[in-house]
């Protein structure tokens, strides 16, 4: 396959200009949730306007077409059909949702990896207490990188489920999830990914992956407005989860006492949802790909290794991104100061970042004795330009 050419100073002007946040602020937060692009705000207001004129089924009604379209996006953006495909409000509601429909009995394992966030093992350990399920933890080796040795050697006639998050939300580190999938396939367990910071930020292919199951979120790396994902399931998996929540749109009458889920992965959404919010991920994901994912990434790898590069020569500063894959989150620590602070006097110079907080990834930062960094996550609409200023105003703050 021919790679891709980078983006031009020209594209990337044009993105910006169609991005009006980017003129207000340095963003670098699109791990928490990115700028949208005008055209996915302007999207959703002028559904929201029509729907004040006209009617919330009326308005509905006329945009059939353009809101089932949305659906089709999904299934290019990830490689899937569009019968494996499902609209849920967060990618927690829609791991929740394919979790929890997993009929787990007592001494089933659930493989994990240290990297797992806190809502997911919140689940894996509500699923203990509930189910009696064991879980079984992956650790990383000294590089930073996931044993697929280890995962290997922890396969027994109870695994039930793999279980990893691509990409993890206070590392820039990531998961071999392909590699992990080939073990699933070999072995027959079943495979969910949390593919929260993925969508968006590289390419996401399930058939690459080999994953049963994988959950999304809208609002960081897709662009989308928040109060929007998706999740996917497998077509051969979809009879083996149970419904967890269902109404008409889920399911459909058989007689006054029985009813039939639909066969689709659309049994596991709800009827009511906002249609403008819909309007708008559909919008986001085909923005995206007009772009070209393969391009974004190769931005965003780009960016993210400067900032790493940069940061690192800077006295005081401590990146504590590891692992030999690498993403557009970056990590850091600067001496003697909370990262709640940085924030702080970041935010002052008009420089959004986040803190990645212990309790988000909680078996990784205890394992690495971190409380809190500062996360500062780059989007292909950044600019080296924006990563020296960054850096600027952090050797002003270590030298404050």
């Amino acid at each position: 396959m021919n790679q891709p050419l980078p983006l031009t100073d020209a594209e990337i002007a044009q993105l910006r200009a169609e991005t009006k946040g980017t003129a207000q602020r340095i963003h670098f937060n699109n791990a928490g949730s990115s700028l949208p692009p005008d055209v996915v705000v302007d999207t959703v207001k002028a559904y929201l306007d029509e729907e004040a004129v006209f009617g919330g089924y009326e308005t509905e009604a006329k945009y059939t077409a353009q809101l089932d379209r949305t659906y089709d996006l999904i299934a290019q953006l990830i490689n899937a059909g569009r019968e494996e495909v499902a609209i849920v409000e967060s990618a927690s509601v829609g791991w929740g949702l394919l979790f929890n429909g997993i009929d787990f009995k007592p001494g089933d394992e659930v493989i994990i990896s240290e990297m797992e966030y806190v809502t997911n093992l919140m689940g894996f350990i509500n699923a203990r207490k509930n189910h009696g399920i064991k879980i079984t933890l992956i650790p990383n080796d000294e590089n930073g990188d996931y044993s697929l040795r280890a995962l290997e050697d922890a396969i027994n006639p109870q695994t039930k489920l793999i279980a990893v998050t691509h990409i993890p939300s206070t590392s820039g580190g990531m998961m071999p999830i392909a590699e992990i999938g080939q073990i699933a396939r070999r072995h027959n367990i079943l495979y969910l990914v949390d593919a929260c910071q993925s969508a968006g930020q590289l390419p996401v292919n399930v058939e690459s992956i080999g994953c049963d199951m994988l959950s999304v979120t809208g609002r960081k790396y897709l662009r989308a407005p928040r109060g929007t994902g998706f999740l996917y399931v497998r077509k051969a998996v979809q009879d083996k989860l149970k419904l967890i929540l269902m109404d008409s749109l889920a399911a459909e009458w058989v007689s006054e006492d029985d009813f039939k889920a639909r066969p689709d992965a659309r049994r596991f959404e709800l009827y009511e949802k906002s249609r403008a919010l819909t309007l708008g991920l559909g919008k986001a994901i085909d923005y995206a790909l007009a772009i070209g994912l393969d391009k974004i990434w190769m931005r965003i790898q780009h960016l993210a290794s400067l900032m790493r590069t940069e940061l690192r020569n800077i006295d005081g500063i401590t990146v504590h991104d590891i692992g030999s894959m690498q993403c557009g989150i970056v990590t850091f620590s600067v001496a003697g100061i909370d990262a709640a602070e940085v924030k702080t006097r970041l935010s002052a110079k008009q420089i959004n970042v986040s803190v990645a907080k212990a309790i988000s990834t909680l078996i990784y930062m205890n394992k690495h004795h971190l409380a809190a960094t500062v996360r500062a996550s780059v989007h292909y609409y950044n600019t080296e330009e924006e990563i020296r200023t960054l850096c600027s105003v952090l050797e002003e703050i270590t030298k404050a």
